[in-house]
């Protein structure tokens, strides 16, 4: 279906005050390639070059050009007032329960940044162990809680720097109140475990050139780590270790990209090098402990998942036994906690919980209060686990929760004023291109009667087995606060209903994904929710992705785009050897491989930007933080579009230097930051903002 746009008092105005202030200028130098005897032209490579004074200076121009126009806008104001009230009191995440002591991680109603806490019993006083306060004047460096000893006497933590992937692991005597041993290097941490007696941990590690490795650091005496495990594995991988609590069994979890997965193991009462488990299975394989026995979750044999059992003692494949079969419901995760199995299965994207015995007896259901997202987590021969929900209209609360009785107890409830009473929470289907089936969620005020003027933010992510369930969002809030309409389309190569639906939307396959997106857009204008003038997108690294191809490919279905730190230059995305997302290209394929290149050239972005179309505004973010998806795209596909659009549209890039993927920015930066992607939508779809 095509939609002309028509000509709106929103885009004259934004025409005239465009016509004050046009965007810098991008100096082109038309660098030509030739992929697989395909020539290319890239007019804005040099931008590729992060370093360069060029470079530099084209940043500030830009950043200078976005504020411009965003700052002055009459919404912003009051979008950063409820967004803080929203965002600015306390909160609690989940806990480590060792010893008689509750570790979580704790951002106080004044604080800007996570700190690490304890609490004797559940009843106790918090305790401050770690505070990253003083570490930075920008409050741009985090801490994160990777693991605590079984005597509850060591913890180690990460320490990050802005959004990087990157860390720094310290090891933290809680006895004594301080660091201890070895500080480990900045690096790509990928996976931590202690060892039950506290005598040492493992942790991977990756190396651009050498890929992943596995090590063991005795506590004491200090001495070389030694590498466990990782030669032969390339950098397209991941590598985990699990340790069993009875200190006998390590396992070691390989992922190659988001598909498939292999399980090795150390019997390390026997000694000898480590085992083979799973290989060569073209499935994913995700365990859990349960004494010497291993419970896993796979998708071998059953596209929407099953649960098998491991004697270790006994490995042999043909031993592994079947305790939880697969359903009509993909199996989104399990839990082993106390002396039963909790399986949480997405039924429609939203959470049922089933109980069974270790042995797969059905022992009922976990009541949840409504539909949205739950999980329970734990441990084997612990009673008390953690029970979560959330829902579009409902914040985030924790329980206490006993596998024995399922009796919960509230840990924690986020206070964000809101208002659920007021709103709610549809869900439709639609019919892709190819006459596929596609659930969207539809969140607005109560008695919405579609009249073909909701201005509307359309949200997706379609990749990496990743599953959008219901979660409360204050951007979100914030928007159907104020009339606005929330979708959200659960597109394939997501997980919400099993392995084939995430490949369904992968490789080659990957043209499904954007296909969905765009019939959910014209799914929303055809049922009169909303038109193109009044329709955004906005979606982030994948999704940006998504909504970068979206954008190239139909133009005129929307009237704003948001992109946060996203993948856009396909082609060339393999010649970026300085990010540290290798396994990427296992999801998305390699254009060095020329039947790849193909369907990769097909879509890509950045090389589908064509002069004097009418493009819609566009909002682009990124930085030199990001470590996983290299920030050249987004510097690139934003002077692209500048020179190219002729809709009269602003086309902006907000760049950050200390921005990147895993987060690490304060809560006064996240509150600005979403102030400014509201108040980008908010102008151009001209939605009222008084509050």
């Amino acid at each position: 279906m095509k939609i002309a746009k028509a000509c709106s008092p929103i885009a004259l105005a934004c025409a005239v005050l465009l016509s004050a202030q046009a965007p810098p200028a991008s100096r082109q130098d038309n660098v030509k390639e030739v992929f697989h005897g395909v020539s290319m032209v890239d007019p804005f490579h040099w931008l590729e070059d992060a370093a360069s004074t060029e470079t530099r200076q084209w940043i500030g121009r830009q950043n200078e050009y976005a504020h411009a126009l965003l700052d002055r806008q009459p919404a912003r104001a009051p979008i950063m007032r409820r967004l803080t009230e929203m965002l600015r009191h306390d909160r609690i995440g989940e806990p480590e329960f060792r010893n008689g002591y509750y570790f979580f991680e704790r951002r106080g109603v004044d604080a800007d940044l996570w700190s690490i806490y304890r609490r004797k019993g559940a009843s106790g006083t918090d305790e401050l162990l770690i505070d990253p306060s003083p570490l930075s004047a920008d409050h741009r460096t985090s801490v994160s809680l990777l693991g605590v000893s079984e005597d509850a006497n060591f913890l180690a933590y990460a320490v990050r720097q802005g959004g990087e992937d990157e860390t720094e692991i310290h090891t933290f005597d809680t006895r004594s109140r301080q660091d201890v041993g070895k500080k480990f290097p900045r690096a790509l941490y990928v996976g931590f475990a202690w060892k039950p007696d506290a005598s040492g941990f493992y942790y991977a590690i990756g190396k651009r050139d050498a890929g992943k490795r596995l090590y063991y650091h005795a506590m004491a005496p200090a001495g070389e780590d030694r590498e466990i495990f990782g030669e032969g594995f390339g950098p397209d991988t991941w590598i985990s270790p699990l340790m069993a609590e009875t200190g006998r069994y390590l396992v070691i979890a390989v992922q190659h990209g988001w598909a498939k997965g292999e399980l090795y193991f150390l019997d390390l009462a026997g000694g000898g090098p480590p085992r083979p488990l799973v290989t060569g299975l073209d499935a994913r394989f995700e365990p859990q402990f349960a004494g010497d026995y291993l419970i896993v979750q796979t998708d071998w044999q059953a596209p929407k998942s099953r649960i098998l059992k491991i004697d270790l003692r006994d490995p042999a494949r043909d031993k592994w036994r079947e305790v939880v079969p697969a359903a009509d419901d993909a199996i989104e995760s399990f839990a082993v906690t106390g002396d039963k199995l909790f399986v949480n299965r997405l039924h429609n994207v939203t959470s049922r919980i089933s109980i069974y015995s270790l042995e797969g007896a059905p022992a009922g259901e976990v009541e949840l209060p409504g539909p949205g997202s739950a999980g329970i987590y734990g441990r084997a021969g612990h009673d008390e686990g953690m029970f979560s929900f959330s829902s579009y209209t409902t914040p985030y609360s924790l329980y206490r929760y006993s596998a024995r009785t399922g009796e919960r107890t509230l840990w924690y409830r986020d206070a964000t004023p809101f208002e659920p009473q007021r709103f709610e929470t549809e869900q439709t289907w639609y019919a892709s291109r190819d006459g596929t089936r596609i659930p969207m969620f539809l969140i607005h005020r109560k008695g919405l009667r579609p009249d073909g003027q909701t201005p509307t933010i359309l949200y997706g992510y379609g990749g990496f087995n990743v599953s959008i369930t219901p979660q409360f969002n204050p951007t979100a809030a914030w928007w159907i606060e104020h009339g606005g309409l929330y979708a959200v389309a659960n597109i394939r190569g997501g997980g919400e209903f099993g392995e084939a639906w995430h490949r369904a939307g992968m490789l080659e396959k990957k043209q499904n994904v954007f296909d969905d997106f765009i019939a959910a857009g014209e799914w929303l204008i055809q049922n009169r929710y909303t038109n193109p003038q009044k329709l955004a997108i906005w979606g982030g690294s994948n999704g940006g992705l998504l909504v970068g191809a979206v954008l190239t490919q139909r133009p005129e279905l929307f009237h704003a785009v948001v992109c946060w730190h996203p993948d856009l230059d396909m082609v060339r995305y393999y010649k970026y050897t300085r990010n540290n997302n290798p396994p990427a290209l296992l999801e998305y394929g390699n254009a060095a491989d020329p039947e790849q290149f193909k369907f990769l050239y097909a879509y890509s972005p950045y090389e589908h930007v064509k002069p004097g179309t009418k493009y819609p505004a566009v909002l682009i973010t990124s930085g030199d933080a990001d470590t996983r998806v290299p920030p050249e795209q987004a510097r690139k596909m934003a002077a692209r579009l500048q020179a190219a659009t002729r809709s009269g549209l602003p086309v902006m890039l907000l760049y950050d230097t200390k921005a990147g993927h895993s987060g690490g920015a304060p809560l006064s930066k996240t509150i600005e930051d979403s102030a400014y992607d509201l108040t980008f939508v908010a102008w151009q779809l001209g939605i009222a903002t008084a509050r």
